[in-house]
């Protein structure tokens, strides 16, 4: 009895092995098993450096952003509904076709409008701080006030931008 079920399952397993390579043979395109490993994810600082790079601002500056709306953190939530490492509100980061949950498009996306941003001040002497506040506040309150607006919040976000901007220029330039 013990050699009957011996010899059925190495025909079985015979018969099996002979079915996976006539399969094989016949789908050459397709391998019979696939190996699927993940990519390791990006480091926000991969993706601060490309961002900046993509969209000519400077590192920096763009860390300082992410330092100042959320800390580093990816899943970072505002009570107003900005989302993400640069905190997008979500008409922004549609404009600029992004998900803002996906740290790799928030940052790229975060990136591009303040990008946007420094151009629209390009010719301001305060080119920087008109950009920064205009971040926090809106282009239309930096508009109307002709600089950075005279919110509490607004103007002690600049100072806070501008001095993670002082420690991160000196860490690149440490490095």
């Amino acid at each position: 009895m013990k050699l009957l079920s011996r010899a059925l399952c190495i025909c079985a397993c015979g018969l099996a092995a002979w079915f996976v390579s006539i399969e094989t043979a016949c789908s050459p395109q397709r391998p019979a098993l696939t190996w699927r490993i993940a990519p390791p994810p990006f480091t926000i600082e991969e993706l601060i450096h490309a961002a900046s790079r993509k969209h000519q601002v400077r590192a920096a500056f763009v860390k300082s952003i992410i330092a100042a709306e959320s800390g580093f953190r990816a899943a970072a939530v505002s009570p107003k509904g900005a989302v993400g490492l640069m905190q997008l509100m979500p008409a922004t980061a549609r404009e600029f076709g992004a998900d803002p949950t996906i740290p790799e498009q928030n940052v790229d996306a975060g990136t591009n409008y303040l990008g946007w941003l420094l151009h629209r001040y390009e010719k301001r002497r305060d080119q920087l701080s008109r950009a920064i506040a205009a971040y926090n506040a809106g282009p239309g309150s930096v508009e109307r006030f002709h600089g950075i607006p005279p919110y509490r919040e607004t103007r002690q976000y600049v100072a806070r931008v501008l001095k993670f901007m002082k420690r991160y220029k000196s860490e690149d330039l440490a490095d």
